[in-house]
């Protein structure tokens, strides 16, 4: 069956494939950056050159598939698999087959050096937590798999107070999952980020962090770490869980050598199983923030942004006084060791423009802030809260819901 199409000579053309070939070659398509019926077009193409048949294709269960090809192109197609004594339906699985063979997924992209990102702000209740968990997630993504990310014009409507423009489902774009390797360290005594993800906090009278970055580590920091068992995450998602010694750890990091590079020193050994690691601060700016902003900083040879401090705020004033205190004592850091410290950006989280004015207006000073600017708006709905009581990662409890995609959209503005 055919169907005329505007666009040029190319006509509408159904027939059937198995549904996950379909998923397949739609995937692939999307790695490759073109479009489906573009592949389909060359893996015809292909098949039509090859001197013989290729081997069957299990075609059991195959539905409807419509796309757009040359009209010369598909008679003769239909023409070569009477030729060849196969069926068309044979016939297109193989091209496709075809295609997806000479066009293999994509490697994802390791970084040259580790990236790593402190999410941070001392005042708490912000949902730096959530933040940290949520990011990791869509960092760790399955890449063979397509993910609802929400597009940069999102930001535009919320500004404009549009919420009907900001709920485009339009605005959703379906993206290969990234396929990191990330490392999520619970660095707040609180544990937040540990029990959220349904793990119990280190003992206190066995191995920890703290304990490493003391220099009275019991065994290797890798022992410590646990992986995070959800499918879409494949094994990439582990945590370095949290313990309740943390409230000592200003205490003893004040008779440390170095101690601003205590962080470091603990993590190092770690650092080559992962592509990202990600920091959990506690509400605090002692010690403890002066070893994350260290590590954060830029080492030598590594490009601009790609680790750095991440900060997370929300939309009402006591943000404001908070940000400003916390990009202070980062300053001193910079200024003081000579550290050249990035800015990510700024996630605003927990915004609600029904909360009118304050919300509305805070949200536009944050974005009037050029550096470091507004890299993520995370909506304050249910479905987070939902994720912790169920002790799961939002990302795998509720992977299209707003805040999912959303936090997706920032795990890719802090990797470009």
């Amino acid at each position: 069956m055919t169907t005329p199409d505007s666009r040029g000579d190319r006509e509408k053309v159904v027939s059937k494939l198995p549904s996950w070939l379909r998923q397949e070659l739609k995937v692939r398509a999307v790695q490759h950056g073109i479009d489906m019926q573009d592949a389909v077009e060359a893996g015809i193409t292909a098949w039509r050159a090859l001197g013989s048949n290729l081997s069957p294709i299990d075609t059991s269960g195959a539905e409807s598939f419509a796309t757009f090809l040359p009209g010369r192109l598909w008679t003769g197609f239909r023409s070569d698999c009477k030729l060849r004594g196969v069926s068309l339906i044979q016939g297109l699985a193989q091209s496709v087959r075809v295609w997806l063979d000479s066009h293999p997924a994509p490697a994802v992209k390791r970084p040259d050096i580790v990236r790593r990102v402190v999410i941070c702000n001392q005042k708490g209740g912000v949902g730096k937590t959530a933040v940290t968990a949520g990011t990791g997630e869509a960092l760790a993504e399955d890449s063979t798999a397509l993910v609802p990310v929400r597009v940069s014009k999102h930001f535009a409507a919320l500004l404009e107070e549009d919420q009907e423009a900001a709920n485009d489902p339009l605005a959703l774009e379906d993206l290969p999952g990234l396929g990191q390797r990330v490392l999520l360290v619970d660095f707040d005594p609180q544990g937040h980020l540990t029990k959220q993800l349904g793990h119990a906090p280190l003992p206190m009278d066995g191995d920890s962090l703290t304990n490493h970055m003391a220099g009275d580590g019991k065994s290797s920091l890798s022992d410590l770490i646990v992986s995070i068992d959800e499918d879409r995450f494949g094994g990439r998602l582990h945590l370095l869980p949290a313990c309740t010694d943390a409230f000592l750890l200003d205490v003893r990091l004040a008779s440390v050598r170095a101690r601003e590079a205590a962080l470091e020193r603990a993590l190092t050994a770690v650092e080559p199983d992962y592509d990202v690691i990600l920091i959990d601060c506690p509400p605090s700016l002692g010690l403890s923030m002066d070893a994350a902003t260290y590590y954060g900083r830029r080492r030598p040879q590594e490009v601009p942004g790609n680790s750095g401090v991440l900060i997370v705020v929300q939309a009402e004033d006591s943000s404001a006084d908070a940000y400003e205190l916390l990009t202070s004592q980062i300053e001193d850091m910079r200024n003081d060791l000579a550290l050249d410290v990035d800015y990510l950006g700024l996630v605003v989280n927990h915004y609600d423009a029904r909360r009118g004015y304050i919300a509305t207006s805070s949200l536009q000073s944050w974005m009037a802030i050029k550096d470091p600017r507004v890299v993520g708006i995370i909506g304050d709905l249910k479905e987070q809260k939902e994720a912790v009581r169920a002790k799961r990662p939002l990302l795998a409890y509720a992977p299209r819901c707003e805040q999912s995609v959303a936090l997706r959209a920032l795990a890719r503005e802090i990797s470009k």
